[in-house]
């Protein structure tokens, strides 16, 4: 080309969750059978939608207006209806104007970073998830900026090494908390939440607070909404989806709730940003919006929650009951999201351990990919060629711990527990190898 074309950040968009899929189809091809376990697609992974949900999105298809265009914000009886939810738990109040649709939260963190100021940092959590540390890291065109999730602290951050980030980096002007997080399943307490705001307030950043799992968190777990916590006087964003809930991932529905946007100009102009750059492709699917407040508000929505939620609860526990014991190997109970993070302590993994992969093909395939590859990289494609399991490594998440991410997703109840007892006799023959 006679000018480069290619975006400064372009090497910045990189997705593991989703890239290791061509490599488990290679694998595919040669005859290993794979369990995926990258993805969390509960549909994928046996979960039968329930009839009462699948009833409300036929009755809506049969209406004409579900074919058309919606309001470019989103459908403006669902804003309202959404916009009454938050008010009702306290806190923060907004208007439905204070709500955005897009296609799925991809769309809507595509949107906040491409539109926010190139030399504006945001402040993310690591182990990261991929969509917020790639999205980020292309915006600037640098590594994504983190902060540390400590696994031996049940993945809580360290306040002050956020404050120290904040304060001595003044391109940072917004931190971003996923809650229940992805990957490592942990729900911050209240206290965290409102010191992270503080500090928001303090140093005059926004706050953005990914929710996509506020109705995917485990009894007894904690969890608070964003807008149950914050000042007035912080400006903030809660993203949220109906994917994981419904689930409906298929859907791509996603939106956000902005929070005293009257109190910055700036932030202001800038959440008009993203409904101008909504408005140029007119508006977001407009089928599942009809949807939600139909779903929301009927009487089988909260029994649907906790039946799911006590279930993923009881998966959770049983999967780190096969972990735990594992000398060099770090496991922390999640409360929310439907993960588990699998971490190797410090020093355990070594380049010299293997797992046997008997079929040649996909050794063949496998060996190549081995040499100057990350070591819990390394230790997922051994499982994945000699047993079949589909995880995503740890260090793919934007961060320097090693290990790996595996859902609690299996419906099967035989084939749940066949997949862990192989992740723990993949773990312990792999560092045994050495």
């Amino acid at each position: 080309m006679r000018r480069n074309i290619v975006h400064i950040g372009a090497d910045e968009l990189v997705y593991e969750i989703r890239n290791i899929v061509a490599l488990a189809r290679q694998l595919e091809s040669t005859g290993v059978e794979i369990t995926w376990e990258n993805i969390g697609d509960p549909v994928q992974k046996g979960e039968i939608v329930a009839p009462w949900i699948k009833k409300i999105v036929t009755d809506i298809i049969t209406r004409n207006g579900s074919w058309g265009y919606t309001a470019t914000q989103g459908e403006e009886s669902t804003r309202k209806f959404l916009a009454s939810k938050v008010n009702e738990r306290g806190g923060v109040q907004i208007t439905p104007n204070d709500i955005v649709f897009f296609n799925g939260l991809g769309d809507a963190v595509a949107k906040i970073f491409g539109f926010l100021r190139r030399e504006a940092r945001i402040l993310g959590p690591s182990p990261a998830y991929s969509t917020f540390s790639s999205a980020e890291a292309a915006h600037s065109g640098y590594e994504h900026l983190t902060y540390e999730l400590n696994p031996y602290n049940n993945w809580m951050p360290n306040l002050e090494e956020i404050e120290n980030k904040i304060k001595y980096n003044d391109s940072i002007t917004g931190i971003i908390l996923i809650n229940p997080d992805n990957p490592t399943g942990a729900v911050f307490p209240k206290e965290i939440i409102r010191e992270i705001s503080n500090l928001c307030e303090k140093y005059d950043c926004f706050l953005v607070c990914d929710e996509t799992y506020a109705h995917v968190s485990y009894e007894n777990s904690g969890f608070y909404h964003l807008s149950e916590i914050i000042s007035d006087n912080v400006c903030a964003m809660a993203l949220r989806s109906i994917s994981k809930e419904v689930p409906w991932p298929g859907a791509r529905c996603g939106w956000i709730e902005v929070f005293n946007k009257k109190n910055d100009q700036v932030f202001a102009r800038y959440i008009k940003s993203l409904v101008d750059a909504k408005m140029l492709e007119v508006c977001s699917t407009t089928l599942p919006q009809l949807a939600i407040p139909e779903i929301y508000s009927s009487p089988e929505f909260i029994p649907h929650l906790k039946k799911r939620n006590q279930k993923l609860h009881d998966r959770a526990k049983k999967a780190v009951s096969y972990l735990k014991d594992i000398e060099g190997v770090q496991v922390v109970e999640p409360k929310g999201a439907f993960y588990l993070t699998v971490m190797f302590k410090p020093g355990t993994l070594k380049n010299t351990m293997q797992l046997d992969i008997p079929n040649q093909a996909a050794k063949n395939i496998i060996t190549p990919l081995l040499k100057n590859t990350p070591n819990d990289r390394r230790f997922v494609l051994h499982m994945l060629a000699s047993k079949g399991i589909c995880v995503v490594p740890l260090s793919s998440f934007c961060c320097d711990k090693e290990g790996f991410r595996v859902t609690l997703l299996e419906e099967n109840t035989e084939k749940f527990e066949w997949i862990y007892q192989t992740i723990k006799d993949s773990i312990q023959g792999y560092l045994q190898s050495a």
